[in-house]
């Protein structure tokens, strides 16, 4: 793996990801099992593997004899992590709580001797792990209190949820990103704001603020993000938490088979091949929210993508693997514009690319990601569409490539629009707001910009 250097003034010595890493590791354990604290906290950037540390920190408390409880926020979460478990450790007791929905979990749990499932958390007591959603978690009653919890993607719980299950646990790690996109509520939540028991905050932000003294921890290093993406995905979106990649500039290439036939799509492609960024810029233009020109770029870049017969080189594999249609995702803001570009995309021949929203990427991740920003094309900038987390899923969701699909004319349009939320005394300062994080952004995609008029 290439060398990687300290960028914290210790210039010549050299920063080993996987010491740095571990050494991390080693400290949320100890805290984990041997603290004397009720909590422990670990922030973790995109890609640092927060699943494999919920993973193993389960196996750990379960060898120590502390059987836990594990509280994810979905049911896809849920099902990755027993599968993970199951993985790591064919033969441990895992219980799967799930609703009485139709379907309520993966099937592929069925096919695991060690899973049992069921609806009631009475079926599931004595295993050594037991795992839920926050949702379901919170129809539990009259149970004895597990020893140990592990809350996962803990920024995107809301406080009201954790305040729901915190009577099923006495001790707890919290694992989550705090740069992700916020927990959401359907209601508004204006009159508490600023409170500390504000309901619509994330379960980690109210913890905190009644439990300042809590141990925090942080994962240093990136293993999706290649060296390209990890420098301006810190220092935008986490300046307090910086975070290095994994792997060196070396370590990872995407070449293409066929030649680029001069077009912008193809132009863009190339850029982003070689940089790890791509801008393709639309003409300055105010236009309905699934702009038809954007999204038709989008998903002539994706056919690109699959008619040049890519190639990932990575750390994963001594060989090239080919870039196909799972390995790639498209990322918007809204529902609409992703059910646009599916359209498009099958209008163009490709199945079985992943387009959603950055609420629903969350979490994963792919080889190239192609993203409409959330500001092309719109006369204003709303709160929605300068949320400092969207632009961060939607940015560090790969491993070699990101393509942004954008039209001219939205730094002016960040400027002619600065922040105006009402300030509200005892909220924290979300730092840094989307404004700045947005300028900070495009300001680095303007060095790989590729004007193209359709």
């Amino acid at each position: 793996m290439t060398a990687l250097f300290a960028a914290d003034g210790n210039r010549g010595r050299a920063f080993d990801p996987g010491a740095a890493a571990a050494r991390a590791t080693e400290a949320i354990l100890r805290d984990t099992l041997h603290g004397a604290h009720r909590g422990v906290v670990v922030d973790s950037p995109p890609g640092a593997g927060k699943s494999t540390l919920v993973v193993r920190a389960a196996l750990e408390l379960a060898a120590a004899g502390r059987p836990l409880m594990v509280i994810a926020q979905t049911n896809a979460q849920v099902d990755d992590l027993v599968l993970r478990l199951a993985e790591k450790d064919p033969g441990l007791p895992v219980g799967r709580l799930h609703s009485s929905d139709p379907d309520p979990y993966d099937k592929a749990l069925d096919d695991l001797p060690n899973v049992r499932k069921s609806t009631k958390a009475g079926d599931l007591a004595g295993l050594d792990v037991v795992i839920s959603t926050a949702a379901k978690w919170a129809h539990v009653k009259d149970v004895e209190p597990w020893r140990h919890a592990i809350v996962d993607e803990a920024y995107q719980m809301r406080s009201d949820a954790l305040l729901a299950v915190a009577g099923l646990f006495e001790r707890a790690l919290f694992v989550g990103d705090p740069g992700q996109l916020d927990p959401f509520a359907i209601v508004g939540a204006e009159q508490w704001a600023g409170l500390s028991y504000d309901p619509s905050a994330s379960a980690v932000t109210t913890l905190l603020a009644h439990n300042p003294e809590l141990p925090q921890h942080r994962l240093p290093v990136s293993w999706r993000l290649p060296a390209s993406a990890a420098p301006l995905v810190s220092d935008a979106f986490y300046p307090y938490t910086p975070f290095r990649s994994g792997t060196g500039h070396g370590d990872r290439r995407l070449t293409f088979g066929v030649a680029s036939d001069g077009s912008g799509p193809d132009r863009v492609i190339d850029e982003a091949a070689q940089a790890g960024w791509g801008l393709l810029e639309l003409p300055a233009r105010h236009t309905p929210r699934t702009d038809p020109e954007a999204v038709r770029a989008v998903a002539r870049v994706v056919r690109r993508l699959l008619d040049r017969g890519g190639a990932a080189v990575s750390e994963r594999a001594e060989e090239p693997v080919a870039l196909t249609a799972d390995r790639i995702a498209v990322g918007t803001a809204h529902r609409d514009q992703a059910a646009a570009v599916r359209s498009a995309l099958a209008d163009l021949g490709v199945p079985d690319v992943t387009v959603d929203t950055a609420n629903r990427l969350q979490g994963r991740e792919f080889d190239v990601t192609v993203i409409l920003h959330p500001l092309s094309g719109r006369p204003d900038a709303t709160a929605f569409h300068l949320e400092t987390g969207r632009l961060c899923v939607l940015a560090s969701r790969h491993r070699h490539a990101c393509i942004v699909v954008c039209r001219a004319g939205v730094t002016q349009l960040l400027d002619d629009h600065p922040s105006t939320e009402p300030v509200q005394l005892g909220v924290t300062v979300k730092f840094p707001d989307g404004w700045e994080a947005n300028h900070a952004v495009l300001a680095h995609l303007a060095e790989h910009r590729v004007p193209w008029r359709p």
